[in-house]
């Protein structure tokens, strides 16, 4: 192993189980020489082992840990260490019942293995604490210590009295009083007011008919209980160890209809301020049926670049795979060169780590045959092994890369409250409001052109990005409308859409039509959204071509906008469908309808153009290669990805360096399937 450092060094590893092995000192032994020939400077110890570390109440045992710190140690890698709350030992669930979940029905959860724990038990968060500190005392200072991994993916909800208490504080302190909540859910709806505190419950996930505003709040609770548990379980790691940076490991997740977002029961962008360094855990469905390999990556780079975005630098990959996962329906291995490919797209789209679940295979339990470094042959002499030996060493060619940030000019606003009421609230198409989906799909237009773009929330600044696009941002504050008035004001670009600004904060719709800010802002008034069938389309007629509409368009009035386009059918035939209008020095775009990816591209045409938005260092590009930069003090990194099947050609502007043959290369430049190219340029 290499010592890690900071300044020079992309962290390369991951989980390290040696508590599966105590019973096998060979295999103990083997992981020391075999860290070293796959180029491992990393490990991530201690994420599911409170049973070894405490086998019995306050009966610790740290042995086994000391030792595999200091073989880390040893060989010059780094320790990420992990606090152990996300699987408790047996003996805590069968002592203190409490801190088993319970389930909206009110029935209690057995033991269970893991992320089945009441955030709100107070006997929870005292015996986290208590092991949180003995490791803390124990390894705060040790060398060997890299960073504090807290926890592992929280998620999931409490049903208890516990929970429920904590949810009517939260509420009371939130709206004070039952008459505000009564006003803020409507609910004189169905005779829903409340008259006692007593009847302020949790919602129950069952049933048709749900209070929106509720759910909303819900969600809201939900989040901020999970960071209160979070930052309780900090205490003792901050008061110990006030030097060492902390994260903990957000989640992406796929859906049955194919999709890849950033996992959406928590508020992530609330989260990432309570963390130094946002990390995530990325398993992208690789060689699927269902779509283009480009189409993955695509989808694989939108969440690195909303990670990275949530704090705007480098972030971290906390678990991939070198090879296969275990819970899709069809667990595919990465063909050969997709790992040296995806892993160089983590670090092209800000990442300063390739991690991985996990460093060897478990024998047994529900992740035996999820992908590892070491397989079941413990050998160094299987295909997967020697690709991540082969990526290990390409890091070290191209570390100077680490802790650079980005430059970008584009950005997207997702807000997780927009989300959650599209996914809750009545109306409209339910299968096909696809929030964070059609976002992706704006994304992609400038994904194929190598432009990057930022995935911000409404409460990050706008004013470094030359575009705006907030399509769908459904649920919408008087302050966001401010906001956007005075950036467009400003002179910037702002692209909107349907769903826009339909209710505030508690899910209500904005009495009296759309809210005046934004009819000034748009120059339009909203009429009606007409949903349509999948088999259902309308065409909007845009610079003298027709493009098919589908899944919603929208009625609007054109008040003192510029109409782009109009549409072709329907009672709404010859009405606008995409207006401009000039707002102080800025334009604001809005787009009735929901298009295909041909009008999103000739859309966004102009403004690429009119905003020199495109990558420079490319002309004659693939959709498939994909090119992404990183900005270093003195120089910038050019990743050059090819994620096509077969060879394709792009041309190079300019002259740059390849980082690992030093060869100078301009014009013309072949690459072959999945390969990647490395080049830097002197700023």
């Amino acid at each position: 192993m290499v010592r890690f450092d900071r300044d020079q060094r992309f962290l390369h590893g991951g989980d390290y189980n040696p508590d599966q092995w105590l019973t096998d000192p060979d295999v103990l032994k083997a992981d020391s020489l075999m860290m070293e020939a796959a180029k491992v400077n990393t490990v991530t110890l201690g994420i599911f082992s409170w049973s070894q570390l405490e086998p019995q109440e306050g009966v610790f045992d740290f042995e086994w840990l000391d030792e595999a710190i200091e073989m880390i140690y040893q060989k010059g890698g780094n320790v990420i260490l992990a606090t152990p709350s996300g699987g408790r030992p047996q003996w805590l669930s069968e002592a203190y019942p409490e801190v088993n979940r319970v389930n909206h029905l009110g029935q209690r959860h057995h033991h269970g293995f893991r992320h089945n724990h009441c955030y709100s038990s107070p006997v929870y968060r005292e015996k986290v604490q208590v092991i949180n500190r003995h490791l803390a005392e124990r390894y705060g200072n040790h060398p060997a210590l890299a960073m504090w991994h807290i926890s592992n993916e929280y998620s999931g909800e409490c049903f208890c009295e516990h929970c429920q208490e904590n949810w009517r504080q939260w509420l009371k302190r939130k709206y004070g009083t039952l008459e505000a909540i009564n006003q803020a859910w409507w609910l004189n709806f169905w005779s829903g007011r409340y008259s006692d505190w007593s009847q302020v419950v949790a919602p129950s996930p069952l049933g048709e008919h749900k209070v929106h505003g509720m759910d909303l709040d819900w969600q809201r609770f939900v989040t901020d209980m999970t960071i209160d548990f979070y930052l309780a379980e900090l205490a003792p790691i901050r008061e110990l160890t006030p030097d060492i940076p902390v994260t903990t490991n957000f989640m992406a997740e796929g859906h049955a209809d194919h999709d890849f977002i950033p996992l959406e029961g928590l508020d992530y962008g609330e989260f990432a301020k309570h963390v130094d360094i946002v990390s995530w855990d990325s398993y992208p469905d690789w060689h699927n049926t269902y779509e283009t390999t480009a189409k993955t990556a695509m989808k694989s780079a939108y969440v690195h670049d909303q990670y990275w975005s949530l704090k705007q630098q480098p972030f971290l990959v906390m678990e991939s795979t070198p090879s296969e996962v275990n819970w899709h329906s069809f667990n595919k291995s990465k063909r050969p060169g997709m790992h040296m490919l995806s892993s160089m797209q983590q670090l092209a789209h800000g990442s300063d780590s390739t991690l991985y679940f996990q460093w060897r295979k478990s024998r047994g339990n529900s992740e035996k045959f999820h992908g590892a470094v070491v397989d079941h042959d413990n050998s160094m002499d299987n295909r997967v092994f020697r690709e991540v030996a082969e990526y290990g060493k390409r890091l070290e060619a191209i570390a100077e890369i680490k802790g650079s940030g980005k430059e970008v000019r584009v950005a997207l606003v997702f807000d997780w409250d927009s989300n959650w009421a599209l996914k809750r609230g009545g109306g409209f198409g339910r299968p096909t409001r696809r929030y964070p989906q059609t976002l992706q799909e704006h994304y992609g237009v400038f994904w194929e052109q190598d432009i990057p773009v930022d995935i911000i929330t409404s409460e990050h600044s706008f004013e470094p990005y030359d575009l705006l696009i907030a399509p769908m941002l459904y649920l919408m504050t008087t302050e966001t409308m401010a906001k956007l008035q005075a950036y467009v004001a400003r002179g910037g670009r702002l692209v909107s859409s349907y769903f826009t600004g339909l209710v505030n904060e508690t899910d209500l719709l904005y009495f009296g039509g759309w809210p005046t800010p934004l009819q000034e802002l748009f120059g339009i008034e909203l009429l009606e959204l007409d949903t349509l069938h999948e088999d259902q389309h309308n065409q909007v007629r845009y610079q003298q071509q027709l493009y098919q509409t589908k899944d919603y368009s929208g009625v609007i009035k054109a008040h003192d906008s510029l109409v782009l386009g109009t549409y072709e059918t329907e009672f709404y035939k010859g009405t606008p469908a995409v207006t401009k209008k000039a707002y102080g020095q800025g334009e604001a775009y809005y787009l009735a309808a929901r298009t295909g990816m041909d009008f999103l591209k000739d859309f966004y045409e102009p403004l690429i153009e009119t905003l020199a938005l495109s990558n420079q260092l490319v002309s004659q590009g693939s959709p498939e290669v994909s090119v992404q930069s990183r900005l270093g003090q003195t120089a910038r990194y050019h990743f050059i990805m090819n994620f096509a099947e077969e060879s394709r050609k792009i041309s190079l502007n300019r002259s740059v360096t390849d980082m690992e043959s030093h060869e100078e290369l301009v014009g013309e430049l072949l690459l072959g399937p999945y390969e990647v190219r490395i080049v830097k340029e002197l700023r």
